[in-house]
């Protein structure tokens, strides 16, 4: 469970930003629950606030732990985006930093970096409360904690260059305490990324979503799209059942593979739609973008009920009706849907998942946040909490009045502008 990120000097994000996940207000704790952090919290902001600079923060610290021993060649330094807008930044650190809750153990694990190599980095458990240090590295050096066995940590630093995370050296070779953080990292912490394709709809070469999903026909039942099953199929990519993949128009570098080849097979998902005469099965290419987004999203959302972890969503909302958006949500609010204590942390514009549905608040008080820009272009995040909202306050009515900030400013300067443009083209006419 993620209980607090923080991040400095990454893209938009200038000085230290902080998302604390610890609940705020007992009186909205999830009844029969005893969760040490909130389970959703939705990050609202403007267009280019840097809502998604913030999670794309902690998506790249994921990518450091996992792959920085194979991503990073000896002497090339390390890959980062710096905040552009002062020329300073370039010559000082960027750090990240994790509090998380495994097993019933706190953990506090960061690194920081600049553009050659890992300047700090740091990894601390509490078992009973008290601070046990696992490791320090601080200029190159490691200084391992009383518990560890320091014979073997010294064979894993001496591999690590400076480049590279030593939390993910030592976790490959097997260093028992540095597995839980890692672990977390490499299957507790999951972020959506599209598997649709433009034009196609899906990858020929592609099984489709995930239709063993537990939950999931229900779940498209209960979203009134007319959608009774759904399954897969495989079907001969000869010509004829390439021009019905494509829709009459084969490419040439498909023409020339059949040509090469021969024809293959593929695994063909369908879905099937309500109709006057029973179930008609649909292609995926024929479904319309919510349909598509929900059948992207769902699986992933039930997946991470099922087993537990955080699960990191930017624009949870594009191509969903709010409603759709508010189900999914609602699945981890309980711990009737979210029995293991999963997490849902997105980012949104739509200012009505602020609301209520059925006299409930949709997101409870301390599980929003704001994101918005200063004069000098640095983004700044803030809590819901800092206003001391009253319980059954109309959350989204204040939003949109500016009361929380997190808006855009419109100005009339554009119309103004055309205005004035069509003003000057009719006195010249």
């Amino acid at each position: 469970m993620l209980l607090n990120f923080r991040v400095s000097n990454h893209r938009s994000v200038r000085e230290e930003q902080e998302l604390q996940l610890h609940p705020a207000y007992d009186a909205d704790r999830p009844a029969g629950t005893a969760w040490a952090a909130v389970p959703v919290a939705g990050l609202f902001g403007a267009n280019a606030a840097g809502k998604s600079n913030l999670v794309g923060a902690l998506g790249y610290m994921a990518e450091m732990v996992l792959n920085s021993h194979r991503d990073a060649e000896p002497g090339d330094g390390v890959s980062r985006s710096v905040f552009r807008l002062d020329a300073a930044a370039a010559d000082e650190p960027s750090w990240y930093v994790v509090d998380l809750l495994l097993h019933g153990v706190r953990y506090t694990y960061g690194f920081s970096v600049d553009d050659e190599r890992v300047l700090d980095e740091w990894l601390y458990s509490y078992p009973h409360g008290k601070k046990r240090k696992i490791f320090e590295r601080s200029e190159g050096e490691v200084d391992p904690g009383d518990s560890q066995a320091r014979r073997e940590l010294e064979l894993v630093e001496n591999i690590t260059e400076p480049n590279v995370l030593f939390l993910t050296m030592a976790a490959r070779s097997k260093q028992k305490d540095f597995r839980p953080v890692y672990d977390w990292f490499a299957t507790g912490l999951e972020f959506s990324r599209s598997r649709f394709r433009s034009g196609l709809g899906f990858a020929p070469e592609a099984p489709g979503p995930a239709w063993d999903t537990p939950g999931l026909l229900a779940l498209l039942r209960s979203a009134d799209l007319g959608i009774e099953e759904y399954g897969t199929e495989r079907q001969v990519l000869d010509e004829d059942g390439l021009r019905r993949l494509y829709r009459g128009r084969v490419p040439r570098r498909e023409l020339a593979r059949l040509a090469a080849n021969g024809p293959r097979e593929s695994v063909r998902p369908w879905i099937g739609h309500r109709g006057r005469a029973g179930v008609v099965r649909m292609d995926l290419h024929e479904e319309s973008a919510g349909t598509k987004a929900l059948l992207e999203h769902a699986p992933r959302f039930l997946s991470v009920l099922s087993r537990g972890g955080t699960f990191i969503v930017d624009e949870i909302d594009s191509s969903l009706h709010p409603l759709l958006t508010t189900q999914l949500i609602k699945l981890f609010q309980g711990p009737e849907t979210n029995p293991r204590g999963a997490q849902l942390v997105f980012t949104s514009h739509d200012a009505s998942l602020l609301g209520r549905v059925d006299g409930e608040d949709i997101l409870k008080r301390d599980q929003v946040w704001f994101v918005e820009k200063d004069q000098y272009g640095e983004t700044r995040l803030f809590a819901l909490s800092e206003f001391k909202p009253r319980s059954g306050e109309n959350h989204e009515r204040r939003y949109l009045g500016g009361s929380y900030g997190g808006v855009p400013f419109i100005d009339e300067s554009l119309a103004k502008a055309l205005a004035t443009r069509g003003e000057q083209h009719g006195s010249a006419t």
